[in-house]
């Protein structure tokens, strides 16, 4: 079918998370809020890591790439949530939406591959304490995070790419603040079992490998921290890993039961528990590895110090 005949909408409509206007002014000053800390702390994560050399270390590393991420997570979606708003307006172009959803997939699933770099890094500090300066090289660590760009970049081309060849027909409102695939997929009146199928194949495949290995790395290191002597020992190991299962927590909680089914059972409390990982988690990441993490507490605190004297 000629791509024109297959595509007879021109632009979708954002019906956001709440219908009632003064419900709307306030997640626009929430979000507002929101994007805002997450800008300001995740940018604060990568000056204090890139200016004080005592953080160039693997892990730091990772956490400087995983806080630029976020930003890219937040900035995908919140911005055009806050500048409709402001217009009055509800449109999203075709062409936006499927540009939206391309970065949405490539710098969420680019969240999921930093967390499983992060958990090898702390799987060989911990397991293999004197091969750790050997393995964890510069040069490794930037293979392994352009190979997670490399990745997620196919990944999500592939899915706009299966997205673009559906048909939307009369039926352009998207029950979200954002284009998110499952939601604008389900809105198809065409037949999307082959998108379906490339989401529980390859899309299944991109998720679970980072979730597996994450969960790999930490059962040797459980395994191992339980061996040490002293209590003292294992309260200190585990507080390096602290902060990052919390995020991997948070960030797969919210994962896992909306995008691993169906797109026609996407309902309105997946679309509020996205909010999760594309709002809340972004913005308390730099919180979580701040306040749990004492150098990177000092490092904060010296460049705060610096600018202010400044």
């Amino acid at each position: 079918m000629d791509r024109n005949n297959q595509t007879i909408v021109s632009e979708f409509l954002l019906l956001g998370l709440f219908d009632q206007p003064q419900q709307q002014q306030i997640l626009f000053w929430l979000f507002l809020c929101v994007y805002f800390i997450t800008v300001i702390g995740n940018l604060l994560i990568m000056l204090a890591i890139g200016l004080d050399a005592r953080l160039h270390s693997p892990m730091y590393f990772f956490l400087a790439n995983l806080s630029f991420a976020d930003i890219c997570v937040s900035s995908v979606t919140i911005p055009k949530t806050l500048v409709n708003h402001i217009i009055k307006s509800k449109s999203i172009s075709y062409a936006e939406c499927m540009i939206q959803m391309y970065f949405f997939i490539t710098f969420v699933n680019m969240d999921g591959f930093l967390l499983m770099d992060m958990s090898y890094d702390r799987y060989m500090a911990i397991c293999r304490p004197l091969h750790y300066t050997t393995v964890m090289r510069p040069g490794l660590c930037i293979l392994l995070v352009a190979i997670s760009w490399v990745i997620t970049n196919l990944h999500a081309l592939l899915h706009t790419l299966l997205m673009a060849q559906l048909s939307f027909c009369a039926d352009n409102t998207i029950p979200h603040f954002f284009c998110d695939p499952y939601a604008v997929r389900k809105l198809s009146c065409s037949d999307t079992y082959i998108s379906d199928l490339m989401v529980f194949t390859v899309g299944g495949a991109v998720f679970i490998t980072p979730f597996t290995c994450i969960a790999i790395s930490y059962v040797f290191i459980f395994s191992n921290v339980m061996k040490l002597p002293s209590i003292q020992g294992i309260k200190k190991a585990l507080s390096t890993c602290g902060s990052h299962l919390t995020v991997v927590s948070l960030f797969y909680g919210a994962i896992i039961g909306i995008y691993l089914r169906p797109s026609s059972s996407y309902s309105k409390v997946d679309t509020v528990a996205t909010v999760i990982f594309t709002v809340i988690s972004p913005m308390l990441n730099p919180f979580i590895y701040s306040l749990r993490n004492h150098d990177m507490k000092v490092a904060l605190q010296r460049l705060i110090l610096t600018k202010l004297i400044l």
